[in-house]
This record gives C-alpha cells, structure tokens and sequence, in this order.
C-alpha cells in the first residue's frame, strides 16, 4: 500500500501534505471494506435468529458428518481456514455465522456480495463479520482509483489469512445458481496471490453450505 501511494506521491506538491491525502484515503477505503466486530451485536442477532428460526422453519438440521470435517480442519495449527459456499438465500451469511460461532470456531469474515445494501444494513452486517469491495468511484483518476484500492484490498485480504480470522466466500449470487459471481473471483483472486507471494504459506479451503426445501 505504501508503495503505491508513495509512487504517486512523488509528482505531488508538499511531501507531508500528500501523505497526509494519502492516509485518509487508505483509512476510507479500509473502512468501506470492513467494521469492528461487536460483541454484544453478535450476541443479540443471535438470540433474534434463534428466534427467526423458529417462526420460518420446522426445523433446522446440522449435519454432523460435515460438522466433524469442519471442526477437523480447524484444529490444524497455523494453517487459516477459508470457507467456501453455495448461496441459496440472503439468511446464508446469519446462517454459517451462527453456526461457526456457535460450534467455537469464532467470526469469520463474510464477504457480502455485490446486492445493494442501505448504509444501515451495511453497518450492521459489518459489525457482524460482513466484508465488502470497496466502490470504485470517487475523486481520484480511474489509474490512480484502481491501483489504491487494489493494494488495500489485497493488503488486507493478507492480514485477514495471516491472522487466521476464518474467512467465509459465496461463490454465488443468488438467485443466480451454479455460477461464479464476480465478487466471488475477485475474493478467491486475492486469496490466491496472498498463497502465490508467500505472505501465507498455505490456506485450507473447506467447503461448507446450506440446503433447504424450500428457500426462504
């Protein structure tokens, strides 16, 4: 990231000035991609799921077999794990959240797709763990636009695996089914090259998802 701001930079006027310009941008495109995790968010969302559950569904099954698999794989030190998804219905995200939280395998980060969502539902979702694209419009060049956000984005992608925060990918957009989206390359791009530049030695991919008889 700083490369690419101090490459641009060097035609700018002021070195303190520009770098100051610089971080403010980076911290905004940052905060467009995720939020702090709240607690006591993730805990009432919770306890109203629960309670959503029991109002749409007869019942819920958790397949244990895949459970097992999962909870297998979370146990290999030092490796971060990366989720990967069909997408069914919008309740997936809440859904595989709930259920990795629940089981001890804390939040993982969601990658929210490209629906639109209002500025409120987009704060909730990233206190919840929701991660998104950061837009590509603003003030800056279309070159300069690109090169920024991709550096952030690919930055943080690195942080986010190098930490091991469980990482959660829907390779669908529903109600589009049996087609990678867009969003969903893009993310599986930039967990490919943080694996191809060494900042990770390895991720194990596990597949995980919901089936229902009739999507809600």
């Amino acid at each position: 990231v700083w490369d690419v701001a101090t490459g641009w930079s060097r035609g700018s006027r002021g070195d303190g000035e520009s770098h100051r310009q610089w971080k403010e941008k980076i911290i905004k495109i940052l905060a467009e991609i995720q939020a702090p995790l709240s607690l006591l968010m993730l805990r009432l969302c919770n306890w109203a799921l629960l309670k959503l559950l029991n109002r749409l569904f007869l019942n819920v099954q958790l397949h244990q077999g895949q459970l097992e698999m999962v909870l297998r794989a979370a146990r290999m030190s030092g490796v971060p794990l990366v989720f990967l998804s069909t997408h069914k219905s919008q309740l997936d995200g809440l859904l595989l959240s709930f259920v990795l939280f629940s089981q001890g395998l804390g939040v993982p980060r969601v990658t929210v797709g490209g629906q639109v969502c209002s500025p409120r539902l987009r704060a909730l979702l990233g206190r919840l763990g929701g991660i998104f694209l950061p837009s590509r419009t603003g003030q800056m060049p279309s070159d300069q636009d690109e090169g920024l956000l991709g550096a952030v984005l690919a930055a943080y992608v690195e942080e986010v695996l190098r930490s091991q925060q469980p990482l959660l990918i829907f390779l669908e957009e529903p109600p589009i089914a049996l087609c990678l989206s867009a969003p969903a390359r893009e993310w599986l791009a930039l967990v490919y090259r943080a694996v191809r530049d060494g900042a990770v030695p390895d991720v194990l991919l596990v597949p995980v998802g919901i089936s229902y008889d009739m999507v809600p």
